[in-house]
């Protein structure tokens, strides 16, 4: 691997991918000043757009195994994105600085929380042929990308995370006339360096690297207003994603070759008026229990998650709106039956529907079993806020609290992982392009969490944040 250093921080490394990036991110540079040279020309366009955030996070009452205590951290994370819009494509560079302080040595930081200075993408867009024929547009994106598709569960950008996931390779998408999208993608997800917890503390610099040994495909269907006489607004999505990963050397993996289909029927909210999110999905394929080299015994698996969601948005000056949830992802019932049916979060969001996460986030789509009541308010044009509960439970109290990393294979522990209550409040009236965010969360453990051997069982666990982004 060829090295270098960039001042007083560790060596980094940078692949034969990582090097042609670069090389795209001079050519455009040198484009764009040739750009601001020429301001009267139409054929090339140059646009610049950006975001800094900081956000101080603090945690009292640890939940995860192994941990105990409080934790505090300021996340810091600056987002660059420079296009230029040429006669046959467009390119495209962004970078991303995502750095955490004031933690300590048992803080939960991760390549989650953690990446300095590297390039988040890194792409070239042309238009394409469309699959629906004359009226339409298509494009397709080749290189180093971030995607969200429909309600992100299956595949996202993420927001609230400090460090955003990208993957590299081809996404396509075409739109017709009406509306109708069509999403076809295969990619490579990028591997965030250091991973090591201390080098992450240390805020080290060390350059990301795709994981060509795995593979993620979709193809994904979505289709407006599906019976405008009967309930207007109702949209459907179908979809088909799939991941396929084999061992190496450096990157040992469990082997997972998985096809997960699915759909969704969503009506958006609107006031005076019921809303509906319905998505459901279901995974069928192989793992191997472990990463292991020595691990070859392959497990069948079946999996599935569904997300149910019916509201109403009142009329009045807050609009607000209620709504009840459910969110269900199977659990692995028997750890010695050779088969797997724990339905894991491969790429998607889990903040939208389980709340904070960061250091909190003690809830994800994996053996969950959690309805929850929620409401939103937006009482003026630059206010909004939300207050969501839940009653978690595992879905199999043989398999693992996935988050706190905690598991009793006897089930004696019980299945109950408690009430769960979080809240936030986002204002951007104060100036242009700036938006303050306080967030609070509040976990009140059941019977699992107190019981489960290793669990830290704490009083309650209590978090809180404040954000201010701004963005140009």
């Amino acid at each position: 691997m060829k090295r270098f250093c960039v001042s007083k921080l560790q060596t980094g490394r940078f692949t034969r991918p990582a090097r042609l990036l670069a090389i795209i991110a001079v050519f455009m540079a040198g484009t764009a000043g040739a750009r601001a040279q020429n301001d009267a020309s139409t054929d090339f366009q140059f646009d610049l757009s950006g975001e800094t955030r900081a956000r101080y996070e603090s945690l009292d009452g640890q939940f995860r195994a192994g941990r105990a205590g409080s934790d505090q951290a300021l996340f810091l994370r600056t987002l660059l994105h420079a296009r230029l819009t040429t006669p046959v494509a467009r390119f495209g560079i962004e970078l991303q600085d995502s750095r955490a302080y004031f933690d300590d040595s048992g803080t939960p930081l991760s390549t989650g929380t953690v990446n300095p200075l590297d390039i988040l993408q890194a792409y070239v867009r042309v238009e394409t042929p469309s699959v629906f024929g004359d009226g339409s547009d298509a494009h397709l994106t080749l290189g180093r990308q971030t995607v969200s598709i429909g309600s992100k569960r299956q595949i996202e950008r993420i927001s609230y995370a400090n460090v955003i996931k990208s993957h590299t390779g081809a996404y396509y998408t075409a739109t017709s006339a009406r509306g109708d999208r069509f999403h076809a993608l295969m990619l490579a997800p990028v591997a965030r360096h250091p991973g090591d917890r201390v080098a992450i503390g240390d805020n080290q610099m060390s350059g990301d690297e795709e994981e060509w040994n795995r593979t993620i495909w979709a193809v994904h269907y979505q289709r407006p207003d599906l019976i405008p006489d009967f309930w207007p607004g109702l949209s459907g999505d179908l979809f088909v994603y799939g991941l396929e990963e084999r061992d190496t050397d450096a990157r040992p993996t469990p082997n997972r070759h998985y096809v997960t289909p699915g759909f969704r029927l969503h009506r958006a909210p609107a006031t005076g008026r019921l809303d509906l999110d319905l998505e459901a999905a279901w995974r069928f394929g192989r793992r191997r229990a472990s990463s292991a080299a020595t691990d070859t015994t392959n497990l069948d698996v079946s999996a599935g998650m569904l997300f149910a969601a019916l509201g109403y948005t009142f009329e009045h000056a807050w609009k607000p709106r209620m709504a009840l949830e459910y969110y269900w992802a199977s659990g692995d019932e028997d750890p010695n039956d050779g088969r797997f049916d724990q339905y894991e979060r491969l790429f998607g969001s889990r903040r939208t529907d389980l709340n904070n996460t960061s250091l909190h986030g003690p809830l994800t789509p994996a053996n969950l079993n959690a309805p929850g009541i929620r409401l939103e308010v937006a009482p003026a044009p630059d206010w909004d806020g939300r207050l969501a509960w839940s009653a978690a439970s595992l879905d199999s109290n043989t398999d693992r609290w996935v988050i706190a990393n905690l598991r009793d294979e006897t089930g004696q522990s019980g299945s109950f992982v408690g009430h769960t209550l979080d809240g936030r409040v986002r204002y951007h009236g104060l100036a242009e392009g700036l938006e303050l965010e306080v967030g609070a969360s509040l976990l009140l453990p059941g019977e699992f969490a107190d019981n489960a051997p290793g669990s830290p069982a704490p009083d309650r666990t209590l978090f809180g944040y404040a954000q201010a982004t701004f963005a140009f």
